[in-house]
């Protein structure tokens, strides 16, 4: 599949068929499509998720936290998406701005969807075991979970960008490109011209000797006189016997004496994978204080509804302090 297949849930193509969903990125094939349906899907999945934290409290905090979820989650992508396209910008990097939305649409729908696959298991433990800081906790821990594993799709759709080149600059591209030059499968074959009895009954064994063989006059252009070498060059069959050191062989082109760079060797990371792990620290540490600043998403059940509370403290304090009260 290599096209937005009409599957009924994105989230099925995404996990079934993720090489054509990062194909689909690279080629910019109906990316408004794609990612208006991850969009559709993750709002939905994170207003039902919302309202599953929010039902500790009381149903009207259950409908606003389904409200403030997934705008939790949009608000943070608003934030953080611009410093992500900017950071490829600056290091060369050649993705557009559509495919810097899909990749990280790609991360949230994941995120989204695997936290109201959780859904029934803190309903679960809503039910049976309400206790407000263990519920906070176990809430925490499986949105923490879920979006390592959407992350986890961010990078590796990055990864497949590298690949195709879009995230080194296009110098470096090009140069890669004319470094390493076409190497026939065999060696050339020369024509010499030899004249009749200069060679011996008995068939030379190959590689026996790595002495050219020196055509008469007259065979070759204006009375030069052409040099055969008389075995393939090292770097294309291995060093035969009588090769020079380091496999450079005389009467061919330095090009063809030059080590060719083999397909699937080790290259150098480029930056912008780096930045992106820095962009993802960054996309977390946003999006903890912006649910801070959004609270409450359960509801203490020894206060009164609030569709906001007070800004103090963070988001870690309160964490803490609700590990050392359990």
């Amino acid at each position: 599949m290599s096209g937005d297949s009409p599957s009924p849930l994105v989230i099925e193509r995404i996990l079934r068929d993720r090489e054509g969903v990062w194909q689909q990125i690279v080629a910019e094939g109906d990316l408004n499509r794609l990612t208006g349906r991850m969009l559709a899907s993750s709002a939905i999945a994170l207003a039902c998720y919302g309202a599953v934290l929010g039902a500790f409290h009381s149903p009207l905090m259950a409908l606003t936290s389904a409200l403030k979820l997934p705008l939790l989650f949009l608000v943070t992508l608003a934030i953080c998406l611009p410093t992500l396209y900017l950071f490829n910008l600056v290091f060369g990097a050649r993705l557009s701005v559509r495919q810097s939305l899909a990749l990280v649409m790609v991360a949230i729908t994941v995120t989204s969807m695997l936290a109201v696959a959780f859904a029934p298991i803190s309903l679960f433990f809503l039910i049976t075991a309400p206790d407000y800081g263990f519920f906070k906790l176990l809430n925490v821990a499986i949105l923490a979970l879920s979006a390592l594993v959407g992350l986890r799709f961010l990078t590796g759709g990055m990864q497949v960008l590298n690949d195709h080149g879009l995230l080194a600059p296009p110098v470096a591209t090009a140069q890669a490109n004319t470094t390493a030059p076409a190497v026939p499968a065999t060696a050339p074959a020369v024509p010499a011209a030899v004249p009749a009895g200069s060679v011996p009954a008995a068939a030379p064994v190959a590689g026996a000797s790595a002495e050219p063989v020196a055509v008469p006059a007259g065979s070759a252009p204006n009375g030069a006189v052409a040099v055969a070498p008389a075995h393939v060059p090292a770097q294309w069959s291995g060093q035969p016997a009588g090769a020079p050191p380091g496999g450079a062989v005389p009467g061919y082109p330095r090009s063809w004496n030059e080590r060719p760079v083999r397909r699937g060797e080790p290259t150098q990371r480029p930056a912008s994978m780096t930045l992106l792990y820095i962009w993802i620290l960054l996309f977390g540490f946003v999006g903890t204080q912006l649910a801070w600043t959004l609270r409450p998403f359960f509801g203490d059940p020894g206060q009164d509804f609030a569709f906001f509370r007070s800004i103090d403290g963070n988001f870690y304090a309160e964490i803490l302090r609700t590990i050392a009260n359990l």
